[in-house]
């Protein structure tokens, strides 16, 4: 037999083409356009449907750069169309390179009531299935003109366009067709037949039987039409087909269960409002989809994204509503916003979980059983407990799949944390939270499974998403051909728990991965955007602390708890979590507008910490010292106040023979030589020297930095084979009791302002850069003499520990990593921390050292700016100000304790108490409350939460002054008693607590 199947291919590709796609409209009639553009922002919907229009015709530009305009749509159907299908077809300008990132569209009712949203893969709208004809067409469509940022069709370019305020006015599309069209069913369907076994037939391999079935049944079906009267014999040609298309599939083949999915970013590419209605174009577009699929099942996550669809488009809303009660509408993963996961501290991780599961209990009476992350940028390996603690116990992610050095091993697994707790882990093997259902992801995602021979099933999110609208009626289509067809996976609509339960009843024993799953790609987010990193921070320790005060003020004082406030102030902090905002990836208005908000964030903080910070005081003229960290300091107890605080203050500097100045308070001799570089720190107390021989520390080094694409996101490895170390100094002195160094280098200058306290081991380093480099990253150094082969990150509820070597390629690719408050390496019995009050992503080397010492240097680097230019072009230019303390002799205790330290400064107040005991007391330091508020249901109970924090065992007494307790009870995250808890143990009216290493658990005190 000749082999014609190449020929047969290019047939079917031009068929399809040029002929029967083409044939899915046969006929068409134009429908009358006009149109209103707003002056400025998205105006109400009443506004937009009263406001007068003027004619447009297709071909003419419209939209301003994140401009809104109206169009008002009309026509008739034609007489003759009686009987048929009839839907427009509503090209705003759309172009073909992606579904979302550019224009789209809400259609209304006149009256308003939304219809579905319109993307470029998604454009018709239903007239009627039959028409009568005669009927009168009448529709109002909200455009967005978004501007493309990757219009050019070169990536990652930078751009004006990411900001409305340099944006400029020129016009971004041009009016496309907007026609009413026949709707020829028998075609559509044709084409879908076609286009699943075309692509099916390229996935099968050559040497098999089913293949060439496929090709001759599609010669023969090409044979079938009539190419010049395609709709007449469309039928013909899929009897042709019918055959091969109801060959079922072999038992073994794999099963999908496909969920509907619109990923759609919280901010990114756009802002924050323009999110608001992408979700309100989609969810639209998904609940008519749900209405014409019986089978179809829809999931859509954060629980930030409903609530804009309550506040701003409530009728949307009610559609979902109705959609949520008949389990066609998913949400799912319980979490307020896809945030990171790296970066967002403790509580807020916490509170991730708190606030979006409780907005799905109250609104829709549905508790989650997963965390849904597919886009995340890798993952802490404090998180499995936080889910766990949240009341859920699984998590699906597809992010890992974009690593770039290793191949994670598994696609179902269970995931362990620092504490020891496990959870159910599914990375979806389609590779891609955007399934389209096209042949070549489901072949892909049966060849792909690692888990063959022991489980059979895997979850395919399919949609477009980021405003492409979710899934299609073609994805629907191509799924119900694919339920059971010979050669292919079989695919199933199905809600996610579901899949999840059907997983892990075939795979009880699946296996185990130990800490963080780490992403080897996306490794800048921890650096860029600095500004937006300090105010997530200082955001997280000011809420802590209106917490802390407030909770101690009701109690003690009778202050007004803020509940709506603090409230309303956590989940803005939340949402700036979501993964391409507190990463900085994403435009500068995003940016801009997140440095406003944290800073007003801020004002509305200090003003609930000064309230109940007087209302504690009193009136009068005594200072008081509030100290809000989890440990007592210069006679300031823990979570308290004392007007017999000591001074504090630092040392005086001294000059330095040679140059330069020291500062020696009897504990810590730091020398810093006259380049402003610190050349020595020794622990007097333990006769040893921090700093490694011939290096210095508080070094400045600076790095090209241009990563071969995903500027904001990434930093290649090679960034580090060029880099220069900047030790020019502009000026050094004393600066009271600091030294006080200035560099300038390129367009910019930093000052540092180098001290030592009078009582503790510790140099502080206050950082001021005035950053004007593009394509650069800042690095801060310092060279250890410590052997350690591993070092220790803090990260929620506890610290992670990551190899110093690069043995592997696992441990090569972590060549820039996450920590909070503190990195931490130590030998048996001596300790270095490096601290910081705002900075997340650094590196650690180790060299051995050539001579007669032969000891091994172990470099710890904090990553201070970037200034990558794409999507935002003037990233981090501007001032920064940074706070870092090296902690020669620090255990890992010490290293937590300097960590709040950093974070948590002291506040003096005037007033006439003599102190504030505080409202709870641990015995023991390495046990640490991360909380002290009242319980969410404003019941007045008091909610503690602690963990253990030095990686040990730790037995504690909890005691709460100042009213009565009931019994104490251990509670979940949302402050639920757990179903299977004993009381905790009490004795003397404190709660004694018995934790395993990083244990983290909530204690509900009721107020009797």
């Amino acid at each position: 037999m000749h082999d014609d199947r190449k020929l047969v291919e290019a047939r079917l590709e031009r068929v399809l083409r040029e002929r029967i796609r083409p044939a899915v409209h046969p006929a068409t009639t134009p429908l009358a356009v006009e149109i209103w553009s707003t002056p400025g922002e998205p105006v109400p919907v009443a506004e937009g449907l009263a406001a007068p229009t003027r004619p447009i015709t297709p071909g003419t530009p419209w939209g301003t750069p994140w401009g809104t305009s109206w169009f008002k749509v009309t026509g008739t159907v034609p007489a003759e169309w009686a009987g048929r299908t009839v839907e427009a077809v509503l090209d705003l300008g759309f172009t073909p390179r992606t579904p979302g990132f550019q224009c789209e569209g809400l259609v209304h009712e006149p009256d308003g009531t939304p219809v579905k949203g319109l993307h470029p893969r998604n454009a018709y709208v239903r007239v009627g299935s039959p028409v009568a004809g005669g009927e009168q067409v009448h529709w109002r469509i909200e455009a967005a003109s978004n501007p493309d940022l990757d219009a050019s069709g070169v990536p990652f370019q930078p751009t004006p366009m990411g900001d409305k305020e340099t944006a400029g006015d020129a016009l971004q599309y041009v009016l496309g067709e907007m026609r009413l069209a026949v709707f020829d069913e028998t075609v559509w369907n044709l084409v879908m037949d076609l286009e699943v076994l075309g692509e099916l037939m390229a996935e099968l391999p050559l040497d098999g039987a089913r293949r060439w079935e496929i090709l001759r049944a599609v010669g023969r079906a090409l044979d079938a039409i009539d190419l010049h009267d395609v709709n007449g014999t469309a039928q013909a040609a899929r009897d042709e087909l019918a055959g091969v298309l109801a060959a079922p599939a072999v038992p073994a083949a794999h099963r999908i269960s496909a969920v509907g999915h619109a990923h759609i970013d919280s901010a990114w590419l756009w802002p924050l409002r323009e999110t608001v209605r992408k979700v309100a174009r989609t969810a639209s577009n998904m609940t008519a989809l749900l209405e014409d699929e019986p089978d179809f099942v829809f999931a859509m996550s954060q629980a930030q994204q409903f609530a804009w669809l309550k506040d701003h488009r409530p009728e949307v809303y009610a559609r979902v509503k109705k959609a949520v009660a008949e389990g066609r509408f998913v949400p799912v993963g319980g979490m307020w916003v896809e945030s990171d996961t790296n970066m967002p501290g403790s509580e807020a991780m916490a509170r991730q979980f708190v606030h979006g599961k409780r907005f799905f209990l109250e609104e829709f009476g549905i508790e989650n059983d997963e965390a849904w992350l597919p886009d995340t940028f890798g993952f802490a390996a404090g998180l499995p407990q936080i889910i766990k603690a949240a009341g859920s116990t699984r998590l699906l992610t597809q992010k890992i799949s974009w690593s770039r050095t290793n191949t994670f091993p598994h696609h179902t697994f269970q995931w362990e944390g620092i504490d020891g707790t496990r959870i159910f882990t599914h990375f979806p093997p389609v590779d891609t939270y955007n399934c389209e259902m096209s042949g070549r992801q489901i072949a892909h995602a049966a060849r792909n499974f690692k888990e063959k021979g022991f489980a059979t099933r895997s979850l395919a999110p399919t949609g477009y998403g980021d405003g492409g609208g979710g899934t299609t009626r073609e994805m629907v289509a191509k799924a119900a051909r694919m339920r059971s067809l010979e050669g292919a996976a079989g695919v199933e609509w199905e809600a996610p728990a579901d899949f999840f339960a059907q997983a892990e009843a075939e795979y009880p024993d699946a296996p185990v991965w130990v800490g963080e799953l780490y992403l080897e790609l996306h490794r800048a987010t921890l650096t860029s955007q600095a500004q937006t990193k300090h105010g997530n921070r200082r955001s997280e320790h000011l809420l802590y602390e209106a917490e802390l005060w407030a909770a101690t003020a009701a109690v003690r004082a009778g202050f007004p708890y803020p509940y709506e406030q603090l409230d309303r102030i956590w989940k803005t902090v939340l949402l700036h979590q979501f993964h391409d905002i507190l990463p900085g990836s994403s435009i500068a208005w995003v940016h801009r507008e997140a440095r406003e908000t944290y800073a007003r964030l801020a004002g509305e903080l200090a003003d609930i910490i000064a309230g109940a910070q007087h209302a504690l005081a009193g009136e009068g003229t005594r200072e008081l010292v509030f100290n809000a960290a989890p440990h007592a300091r210069r006679g300031v107890p823990a979570q308290g106040a004392s007007a017999e605080a000591g001074e504090g203050g630092a040392v005086t500097p001294v000059p330095r023979e040679g140059g330069g100045y020291v500062l020696d308070n009897g504990l810590l001799r730091v020398e810093i030589d006259g380049r402003g570089l610190v050349v020595s720190a020794y622990d007097t107390v333990a006769d040893r020297e921090a700093i490694a021989p011939g290096q210095a520390a508080n070094l400045l080094q600076l790095h090209p930095d241009f990563p071969n694409q995903w500027d904001a996101w990434d930093v290649d490895a090679f960034y580090r084979n060029v880099g220069s170390e900047l030790t020019d100094v502009a000026e050094l002195g004393v600066d009271g009791t600091s030294v006080r160094v200035e560099r300038v280098f390129g367009g910019s200058r930093v000052t540092q302002l180098l001290s030592v306290p009078l009582d503790a081991k510790r140099l502080d380093i206050d950082t001021e850069v005035d950053w004007h480099e593009t394509e650069k990253f800042l690095k801060l150094a310092f060279p250890l003499d410590v052997k350690a082969d591993r070092y220790a990150s803090e990260t929620q509820f506890g610290h992670v520990h990551r190899p110093t070597h690069q043995n592997t390629s696992w441990e090569w690719a972590k060549f820039e990593a996450c920590n909070h408050r503190f990195v931490h390496l130590d030998e048996p019995g001596w300790g270095v921390a490096v601290v910081n009050d705002a900075t997340y992503g650094h590196d650690v080397t180790r060299a051995v050292r050539t001579g007669a010492d032969a000891g091994t240097t172990t470099t710890v680097r904090a990553s201070l700016l970037r200034a990558p230019r794409y999507p935002d072009p003037e990233t981090d230019q501007g001032v920064h100000r940074f706070h870092h303390a090296l902690v020669p002799g620090a255990a890992v205790g010490d290293a937590v304790r300097e960590g709040y330290r950093a974070n948590l400064p002291e506040r003096r107040v005037t007033g006439a108490a003599a102190g504030v005991a505080p409202l709870v007391t641990v015995d023991n330091d390495a046990v640490v409350v991360s909380a002290v508020k009242l319980a969410d249901d404003r019941s007045g109970d008091l909610v503690v939460r602690l963990y253990e924090a030095h990686g040990g065992r730790a037995r504690a007494v909890v005691r709460v002054g100042g009213f009565g307790a009931g019994q104490a009870v251990l509670t979940d995250l949302l402050e639920r008693p757990l179903a299977d808890a004993e009381p905790p143990a009490a004795a003397d009216g404190a709660v004694v607590l018995a934790l395993r290493p990083f244990q983290l658990v909530t204690l509900r005190l009721p107020r009797a």
